[in-house]
């Protein structure tokens, strides 16, 4: 997948079409609800979501993937050496022909985020635990904060939005940071579901310094063991992570009127977690957390009002 020069010269590409097809794909698969939701995009965001979707699956894959443990930091810097290339406009795989178009159709899609989940990629390479929340804050912002950014530059700002009279005159407000917010709320849900997972793979995503702070051992969580001790952790956790949440509620409705439904939908989804959680008196070792297609859907409603009152 990764040599890099001998593809660019020698292998012959999908087309556009096709391209974006194979990346409709593996969202259809992979995110089901959220792909449904971009079907009520206009055609060129749905696309553009689905080729950045695509190539945020397939970087999360080298690390986290059935092959991650034949990649090395070689690996993730030839990864990047074909970012650049399909930055400059040369795709060097089938997928990376769906990113060239969608680049070029949104000249505000910025490279940085997508070298920055890169670079959340080669902290799982060689970090296991994180002492503080900060630390975890920045490895959350890398692998999945960045998503916002790239979304955001694909759904676009309503820019007629304003509050009060006073305000018309001013520039728009700017979601990005709220964006990034609900892309590190649903990365702490990932951990905090993922929890027994991760303990089974010698991992420890929760910081350190709160496992300290609620006499919670290292030796305990990999023993997967649910005591008071351990569902106090958890509500502080939770409580946290649904702040985040609050925070990036704040944003959506600055997003493109044809943005705001899956936006929402996307950000109740993974917030439900939490309350599976909670319902599972926290025990994340033996129970996985997740949200029915039934509760899905039941919120769709509640999701649609939103993004037209709100």
């Amino acid at each position: 997948m990764l040599q890099l020069p001998d593809s660019l010269c020698m292998k012959k590409l999908a087309s556009v079409e096709d391209a974006y097809q194979l990346c409709r794909q593996i969202m259809a698969k992979y995110a089901k609800t959220f792909y449904l939701a971009t079907l009520l995009m206009s055609e060129e965001k749905r696309r553009a979501i689905w080729a950045i979707y695509a190539w945020c699956r397939r970087t999360d894959e080298l690390v986290d993937g059935p092959a991650a443990a034949m990649t090395t930091p070689e690996t993730l810097e030839l990864w990047e050496q074909q970012l650049e290339s399909v930055f400059a406009g040369h795709p060097v795989d089938d997928m990376d022909v769906a990113l060239v178009d969608t680049i070029q159709q949104f000249p505000d899609l910025d490279i940085q985020p997508f070298r920055d989940m890169i670079a959340g990629q080669r902290m799982d390479l060689y970090r296991s635990r994180y002492e503080t929340f900060e630390q975890l804050n920045l490895y959350c912002y890398r692998v999945a904060g960045t998503v916002g950014l790239m979304s955001t530059a694909i759904m676009g700002v309503e820019t007629a939005k304003t509050t009060a009279a006073w305000q018309q005159n001013q520039a728009p407000h700017d979601p990005t940071p709220e964006a990034i917010a609900l892309g590190i709320a649903k990365q702490l849900t990932n951990i905090l579901r993922d929890v027994g997972e991760d303990a089974r793979r010698g991992r420890i995503y929760l910081p350190l310094e709160d496992l300290k702070r609620f006499d919670y051992s290292e030796e305990e969580l990999f023993q997967g063991v649910v005591n008071d001790r351990w569902r106090e952790l958890m509500r502080f956790q939770i409580e946290r992570t649904r702040q985040i949440y609050a925070q990036a509620e704040t944003g959506v409705s600055y997003l493109s009127s044809d943005a705001r439904l899956p936006v929402w939908a996307a950000l109740m989804h993974y917030s439900q977690i939490l309350n599976v959680i909670e319902r599972n008196d926290y025990d994340v070792f033996r129970q996985r957390a997740y949200v029915t297609q039934v509760r899905k859907l039941r919120t769709l409603p509640i999701a649609w009002l939103r993004s037209q009152v709100l």
